[in-house]
């Protein structure tokens, strides 16, 4: 059985108009709502194995505060160049790819992707995935490999403003 826990990147910082999409750094909500957002996923009883993310600085932080609260260092955040802006598809190669001793992952990356990708997992639909939002699924696999086309159980969708 296999986990994948889908987060979007905390909200950004838009202060320096003049930076690189890629070296945005999160905003003051995006640092509050990332430690909040991985203590719900602590919670949540999931023993998350591997945090993989977009190598963008935004979805780096919020990688961090999530394994921060895992009792893990930030060396052991993995990142992957193809998660910068994905496609749904590079999100499905990403999963495709990781190692089978994962039995539990969390995916950081960026809208509009993550919100097509998590919206072929299961029967729901989201119109957006909001701002350090997760949605994670369940999958009766052995290895990652078999991701694509096996059947996902919908487990949660959480985001920061939620009642």
């Amino acid at each position: 059985m296999k986990t994948l826990i889908v987060v979007r990147h905390a909200k950004s910082s838009w202060a320096n108009i003049g930076e690189r999409d890629f070296d945005r750094n999160l905003n003051d909500r995006g640092k509050e709502d990332a430690p909040i957002m991985a203590e719900k996923l602590l919670h949540s009883k999931i023993k998350v194995d591997a945090f993989v993310s977009s190598p963008a600085k935004r979805a780096r932080k919020t990688a961090k505060a999530f394994i921060e609260a895992f009792g893990k260092t930030k060396k052991e955040i993995i990142l992957s160049d193809g998660l910068y802006n994905a496609s749904s598809a590079i999100f499905y190669e990403t999963v495709n790819a990781l190692n089978d001793e994962y039995d539990a992952v969390a995916v950081f990356g960026h809208n509009p992707g993550i919100t097509d990708f998590v919206n072929t997992l299961c029967n729901t639909h989201i119109d957006e995935m909001p701002t350090c939002s997760m949605f994670a699924v369940q999958i009766p696999i052995t290895s990652w490999k078999n991701f694509k086309e096996a059947e996902k159980e919908f487990l949660f969708f959480k985001f920061p403003k939620e009642s």
